[in-house]
């Protein structure tokens, strides 16, 4: 079992700190932590065996909640909120260079993109 020691949100730095025990301490930047949600989204896409969203660069980590042995639920300023598990968490930081050189590569060879992108609905 994965346990968590310490979260610390860093928005100047647009990243989270996290302390696994046994002090093991990892960075994640806001927009991979957004970008590989285990929430499912309409608009994610498979990458390899990896499910991503895309135009996430600018987008900030607002709160963190407790949610019993459940995990910890992130909140983002895109309106999107999703639990992760410790276990998750751990993934992310075990596969983080494969999943983000796959997500870069995706974001190349398509037309999507990093940056932040806004809907324009015909009123």
């Amino acid at each position: 079992m994965i346990n968590i020691s310490h979260l610390k949100i860093n928005s100047a730095q647009a990243d989270l700190q996290i302390t696994f025990e046994p002090e093991n301490n990892c960075q994640y930047s806001f927009e991979y932590l957004r970008v590989f949600s285990p929430k499912k989204e309409k608009d994610s896409v498979e990458i390899g065996k990896f499910s991503c969203v895309f135009h996430k660069k600018l987008v900030k980590l607002l709160n963190i909640e407790l949610v019993g042995k459940h995990g910890y639920r992130f909140i983002f300023d895109d309106n999107h909120s999703a639990i992760y598990s410790a276990e998750y968490l751990y993934e992310l930081y075990q596969e983080q260079n494969e999943r983000w050189q796959l997500y870069l590569a995706e974001t190349n060879a398509s037309n999507k993109s990093r940056e932040a992108s806004i809907n324009f609905k015909e009123v």
